[in-house]
């Protein structure tokens, strides 16, 4: 039980600006060990959103609150998916080689395909969300879409050949070696939120997540020959959105 709490602890250090215990570090061994956490750091990160949204429309209107809660789920994750997004829209926007388009990731600066990239993705992540309000589930909402395309990740990460071949890179021991069973661990909680929707139609979301998944995936594949961090950080984004913008349609054709 010590161990588990290390790795999830792992992954909090890992994913969240949240603190951790002095005795918790990024040792290879714990961060191999805490991608089956990935998608329990989702329905955390989702639920601090989710409360902030709450206690934000006591005071201010729903758009706002709305634009609050993006903004504390950024902080608390230091933008770590968001800063993936903006490097995989450089790197495939600006290069034509894998080459190239690695190198381009890799850079720190922040291109025009990038920041492009984030004013499309967090204006449709808040047009979605002010959609969905109509239907007064947003905290459960952003757990659910926080907690499931996080495991669209772990996916990627599992099938794909991680292809930066670096000392320093901090997502490789991440996913070196993750086994079946860190898979399931990081299914069952990214899925355990859609149940207290209790509504089965929910889960027609996971084939449009699939399908995100599977396209992501030979997209990397094809132009890089497997995947890096950013990738995943950007399917991440990408998922969050098609969550969002499935449950729109769910609801509005059921």
């Amino acid at each position: 039980m010590k161990k588990q709490l290390h790795y999830f602890l792992t992954a909090v250090l890992f994913f969240t600006r949240i603190p951790c215990p002095k005795w918790v570090d990024h040792s290879s061994e714990a961060l191999q060990k805490s991608n089956r956490y990935f998608s329990l750091i989702g329905i955390l990160v989702g639920s601090i959103a989710a409360l902030v949204y709450y206690l934000s429309c006591f005071i201010f209107s729903t758009d706002i609150a709305l634009i609050i809660s993006m903004i504390s789920s950024i902080w608390i994750t230091g933008a770590f998916h968001e800063d993936g997004f903006a490097d995989v829209c450089d790197g495939f926007g600006g290069g034509w080689t894998k080459e190239k388009i690695l190198t381009i990731m890799k850079d720190s600066r922040l291109g025009t395909f990038g920041v492009i990239g984030l004013i499309g993705i967090l204006s449709l992540k808040f047009l979605a969300l002010q959609h969905l309000v109509i239907h007064h589930n947003i905290p459960l909402i952003l757990i659910a879409a926080h907690a499931i395309s996080r495991f669209t990740a772990t996916l990627l990460l599992y099938t794909h050949e991680y292809v930066r071949d670096t000392a320093t890179s901090k997502i490789k021991p991440a996913t070196k070696q993750m086994d079946k069973k860190s898979l399931v661990s990081s299914f069952i909680f990214g899925i355990i939120p859609l149940l207290f929707f209790k509504d089965v139609l929910l889960f027609l979301v996971l084939p449009p997540l699939f399908i995100t998944y599977a396209y992501c995936g030979y997209f990397f594949k094809k132009w890089i020959g497997g995947q890096t961090g950013d990738c995943a950080g950007a399917l991440q984004q990408v998922s969050e959105i098609i969550f969002y913008l499935s449950l729109i349609t769910i609801w509005k054709l059921f």
